[in-house]
């Protein structure tokens, strides 16, 4: 064959490749990349978001996402698996959900608002831009994901890159089988007040899929949620069934949510738990929670001798002791026990 024929030939396939490109249909919203996330949010309201969501009448604060960067984690979720950050996936899910108010507090996010005053404060912005201090909405609580890889033939779990445990605040957990025919995710999501560092309520969750050939026809609703590559990786779907399922745990939760609180002084106040039989100072009076010198003295001022007052609670001291609690009509022990201060404060 001629090297003219042949040309002839490469133009003709060009050309019909170009045709089939022209007659493929592009499909907007297609069911094999969306995930459980789906649909958008604007304000209160959403649209074409998952049946699946659990839902607010009202917002209970407002929320910012948390991510630690610097986690093990993290440089595997971007770097291997090519997805972005979670946050990106929660903030559709919580504002859908219409439970908490979202807030930026990420770093990028930070740096355009800051710009943005900048610029207000250079001169440069058109008058009535009210960029001005005094606006910024503070964030009632923290939400931080934290997620740990693992590969089924290493070992499942025990092959885990991360621990389980570790790193601060409020996190979210989720381990990733790594099987060729079985993803599972099981997701922990934990929500921590910002003003107080108390967390207020944990969520498990879980999501797997096996034989990925069909992923796809797992997750349907309306439009694209602008996820990225949570719609169109196998590992990415399944990390978003799971924290939904984990989200959707912790919104049952909080309907019925009840504060936790420390008999005695309160939280902060010391706790319950005495430490080496000394007396927790959540048990003892406000005011009352004194050293074994100062009861040392306490104790010689009421006429039960213990000798000087050093803070060493020797047989001496235990003696005086037993018999200041006999007098009151307390349990004879010889130790500085809760009520055994409690009346020494008096």
């Amino acid at each position: 064959m001629s090297r003219k024929t042949l040309s002839l030939l490469a133009c003709a396939c060009a050309v019909v490749a170009l045709a089939g490109c022209e007659t493929t249909n592009m499909k907007m919203g297609s069911q094999d990349a969306k995930t459980v996330a789906t649909g958008a949010a604007a304000g209160g309201s959403a649209a074409n978001e998952s049946g699946q969501l659990q839902h607010c009448q009202s917002p209970l604060g407002t929320v910012s996402l948390v991510e630690n960067q610097d986690a093990g984690w993290y440089t595997i979720l971007r770097n291997e698996y090519k997805l972005p950050p979670t946050a990106n996936l929660l903030r559709l899910l919580i504002q859908q959900s219409n439970c908490f108010v979202v807030v930026e507090r990420g770093a990028a996010g930070m740096r355009a608002m800051d710009r943005e005053r900048q610029l207000m404060g250079s001169g440069e912005m058109r008058g009535g831009s009210n960029f001005g201090k005094g606006q910024m909405v503070a964030s009632d609580y923290g939400l931080s994901p934290e997620i740990i890889f693992s590969n089924n033939d290493a070992g499942g779990i025990g092959g885990a890159l991360g621990g389980l445990i570790g790193g601060g605040g409020g996190r979210a957990i989720a381990a990733i089988g790594g099987g060729l025919k079985t993803r599972e995710a099981s997701a922990m999501l934990t929500l921590v007040d910002n003003r107080s560092g108390v967390q207020v309520a944990a969520s498990e969750g879980s999501a797997s899929k096996n034989d990925f050939a069909g992923f796809g026809a797992l997750f349907g609703g309306g439009a694209a949620g602008g996820l990225g590559g949570y719609q169109n990786t196998a590992q990415g779907k399944v990390i978003t069934a799971a924290f939904m399922d984990a989200y959707n745990q912790m919104v049952v939760a909080l309907r019925n949510y009840k504060a936790q609180s420390v008999q005695g002084q309160g939280l902060g106040g010391g706790g319950r738990l005495g430490v080496d039989g000394g007396a927790a100072p959540s048990q003892t009076r406000a005011g009352a929670s004194m050293s074994a010198r100062e009861a040392q003295e306490r104790l010689n001022a009421l006429g039960y001798n213990v000798g000087t007052p050093d803070g060493s609670l020797g047989p001496r001291s235990a003696a005086a002791i037993r018999s200041f609690q006999a007098d009151k009509g307390l349990k004879v022990t010889g130790r500085l026990d809760a009520a055994t201060l409690d009346a020494l404060s008096r």
